[in-house]
């Protein structure tokens, strides 16, 4: 996850939407104090570092949402006075931005610690709700900048060093002039924001609360109720009968809604319309991508990569059912462990070691950041009832960010570790270097930081692993992942756009046609009509079960971006390293404490992945062809094994 602003320097620097597993060898170096000590607390996330208590939290919040009360009335049609004006009106919007980020974090944290708690959801419903408030009152702020003639803004720019901190944002500024609306409209849409939780709201209500989901007996005799975790954690089920039961028995009920989760689809793509037409944008790909200025280009590059790369993804998937021992591979086979996990487990203090371990590539001084990190009582590591489930990073400016972990032990759970510490070093890095209005790093490199930081976790423990049992293990894991989020999230990201297109040239997004949609585009990509996997017409329902076409717009696929272009630069890193090198490495740390200050894309560039060419995919296609080279010749080894089923 990334810093808790969304935007680069606050609602002013874009207009407001209103749609808007594995085992490895022993530990290395000795790991932090917090993760040895058995006092629980050490393992638990401080807040007494944003607020000291509740009641301190409601005092901040009372003053804030006076502050934001008052905004307007002090700098409305006053902007482009003077430099100092101009001066005084951002930094002022700067520091509620920040005490606003402070705000919500404590309330998200304290809510995701324990979400059976009221209190804690009522701070973050609270805060919320001023989060709303300060949008609308930053809404004039845009329109009212682009009034101002180009030239004499760049005129204050150099009167008021103040306004250093935010020449990024004000030459960004002047791409948005054809899409920005007149004051009063552009305050309309801001509140207009609120309506745009409706279709994920609908989504979340139905498939967390309101879906009687269904309960089968597997043949362990274990009974599994299928909500979506309890269909995650079934659909790996050793025997074939058992998952194609879960598969079934799951989008049977999801089909069951199929038509409403179409209308809230409908509703969701209407919003993005909106915001597309009355920007003025030509689609709603281009709308989305806009803010990050990103060429919507680069989205269709990738699909089209990935689409001509379907042959190295049909080899995975004669890899698997080689491995699985399958006279047929369907569609329900696809999360079966490809490899037996081999049995080892982690403690916090293992997982932090071999995580700090991992990444020394990156320099003693990121090394030893981090471990500061880990020991000082950023994470909450364990799971406990009413803790959320899941992983993420937050960022808070001026504080530091924190991380929630759910670490149970298993190879994944180390990964995970070492995933959401990339997102804590980049969003730390980037707030050392970085003012406020700058430090909030785009999207588009978000998953950049963390992924890199597992894929030389990876590698450093297949230097070190000689066995062919555990690199099988380690090596699947890897080929999974490349899967799942080079493929799967590029069929995602197709879908999305096949489904925007259709709703901009006025056809009809009823759940059913959602559905034929997506299965066609599922047998496409798992060679459905080759034989290559067998995809049940039933599942084309599953695009009703994905909770990010309800929430975004366009962004899944800068996960498969992400990975591309991390894969890139962990490879650089790594060989580098080995002759003492460090340019490669040096140009990343750039990146990262950089944050916010330059454009996604040429902030890559610097880095040394140029995402405006096929070449940082094909090198990512490289190394999955690698990977299952190399498996290959493990199973020649031991004689082609064939799974038990």
């Amino acid at each position: 996850m990334r810093p808790i602003i969304a935007l680069l320097f606050l609602l002013a620097a874009a207009p407001t939407s209103a749609a808007a597993t594995r085992k490895t060898a022993p530990p290395g170096p000795r790991s932090p104090r917090s993760a040895e000590t058995r006092d629980p607390e050490a393992l638990r996330w401080d807040l007494t570092a944003l607020y000291p208590s509740d009641a301190a939290w409601s005092e901040a919040k009372a003053a804030l949402g006076k502050d934001v009360a008052g905004f307007r009335g002090r700098h409305e049609g006053r902007l482009g006075a003077s430099a100092k004006a101009l001066a005084d009106g951002l930094a002022d919007l700067a520091q509620l931005r920040e005490r606003y980020e402070r705000l919500f974090a404590y309330a998200m944290l304290r809510s995701d610690g324990d979400v059976k708690a009221a209190r804690p959801r009522e701070l973050r419903q609270e805060a919320e709700r001023l989060g709303v408030e300060l949008e609308a009152a930053a809404s004039f702020v845009r329109p009212e900048l682009l009034a101002v003639d180009a030239a004499k803004v760049k005129a204050f720019l150099k009167e008021d060093p103040r306004l250093a901190q935010f020449d990024f944002f004000l030459s960004d500024l002047l791409r948005w002039k054809d899409h920005t609306l007149s004051p009063r409209e552009e305050r309309i849409v801001a509140q207009a924001g609120e309506l745009e939780g409706a279709a994920p709201a609908v989504h979340g209500v139905l498939t967390n609360a309101d879906i009687p989901w269904p309960t089968v007996k597997l043949s362990t005799g274990e009974q599994v109720r299928l909500d979506p975790a309890g269909y995650q954690r079934a659909r790996t089920a050793p025997s074939a009968a058992d998952r194609e039961k879960v598969f079934r028995a799951f989008f049977d009920a999801v089909k069951t809604y199929e038509r409403t989760l179409g209308a809230a689809m409908d509703a969701q793509v209407k919003g993005h319309r909106f915001e597309k037409d009355v920007r003025g944008f030509r689609s709603s790909l281009e709308s989305a991508l806009f803010a990050a200025n990103i060429p919507p280009a680069v989205y269709h590059q990738l699909v089209a990569d990935v689409n001509r790369s379907l042959p190295t993804l049909h080899r995975y998937l004669a890899l698997r059912k080689r491995m699985l021992g399958l006279s047929e591979l369907r569609y329900e086979d696809l999360y079966a462990p490809l490899v037996k996990d081999v049995e080892r487990r982690y403690t916090p203090a293992e997982g932090v070691a071999l995580t700090l371990e991992a990444v020394a590539p990156l320099g003693a001084p990121y090394v030893e950041a981090l471990r500061s990190a880990l020991d000082g009582r950023w994470t909450d590591f364990l799971p406990r009832p009413g803790k959320r489930s899941g992983a993420y990073s937050m960022g808070v400016y001026a504080v530091h960010p924190y991380q929630l972990l759910n670490f149970n032990g298993q190879w994944e759970d180390v990964s995970t570790l070492a995933h959401e510490s990339g997102h804590t070093m980049h969003s730390a890095l980037a707030a050392r270097a970085q003012p406020f209005p700058k430090y909030d790093y785009p999207t588009f490199v978000a998953e950049v930081a963390s992924t890199l930081n597992e894929n030389l976790l990876l590698h450093r423990v297949l230097d070190r692993t000689k066995d062919d049992a555990t690199r099988l293990f380690l090596l699947g894991r890897h080929l999974e992942t490349l899967r799942t989020t080079l493929f799967r999230q590029t069929m995602f990201a197709e879908f999305e756009l096949a489904v925007h297109k259709r709703a901009e040239k006025g056809e009809a997004l009823s759940g059913e046609a959602l559905s034929t949609l997506y299965l066609e585009l599922v047998r496409k990509y798992y060679g459905h009509a080759q034989g290559l996997c067998r995809v049940d017409a039933r599942y084309g329902v599953e695009w009703a079960s994905v909770p990010h076409f309800f929430n975004y717009d366009f962004y899944v696929f800068q996960y498969a971006t992400s990975l591309v272009a991390s894969t890139s630069l962990a490879k650089a890193i790594r060989e580098e390293a080995v002759t003492g090198g460090t340019a490669a490495r040096d140009r990343y740390l750039a990146m990262l404490s950089a944050g916010g200050s330059r454009y996604a894309i040429d902030l890559l560039k610097d880095a040394g992945v140029d995402m405006t060419t096929s070449a940082p995919f094909a090198a990512a296609m490289d190394e999955m062809n690698r990977v299952m080279d190399e498996m290959d010749a493990i199973l020649g080894r031991a004689g082609h094994p064939r799974a038990a089923r």
